[in-house]
């Protein structure tokens, strides 16, 4: 019984900023890593097609997408389970559906990977 429940997408113009959010409630021991990927329109079918846009481990370490970098920044408060995403300078190439993953350990003290429900960005013209 585990949720990741985001906020904050939505329609923006090029080179306007979004800021995403992503909250872990439930049964959680701890978490370890936790992150943001995206899946171009078209290809919401197949979560394979889920591109990798940041993660960050629960020591604060970041690894980005070659396609955000210098963009996007990935951060998380620990005491409140929530990862973040800013992004800046947003182009009509990040537009798609941005979801959070978590790798959480439960009570039972067991690690499984979590998947958010998705949130919309459109970066418009």
């Amino acid at each position: 019984q585990v949720q990741l429940v985001e906020s904050g997408g939505g329609l923006v113009q090029a080179g306007g900023s979004l800021r995403l959010s992503c909250a872990a409630s439930g049964t959680i021991f701890s978490i370890n890593d936790m992150g943001w990927y995206r899946q171009a329109p078209g290809n919401e079918r197949e979560s394979s097609e889920r591109e990798l846009v940041a993660t960050i481990t629960n020591g604060g370490s970041t690894n980005y997408g070659d396609s955000v970098k210098g963009r996007f920044t990935i951060s998380r408060d620990n005491a409140k389970n929530t990862v973040y995403l800013q992004m800046d300078s947003l182009k009509p190439e990040d537009t798609g559906v941005y979801y959070c993953n978590a790798h959480i350990v439960v009570l039972s003290r067991i690690q499984y990977g979590y998947w958010g429900q998705g949130t919309q960005v459109t970066v418009s013209s």
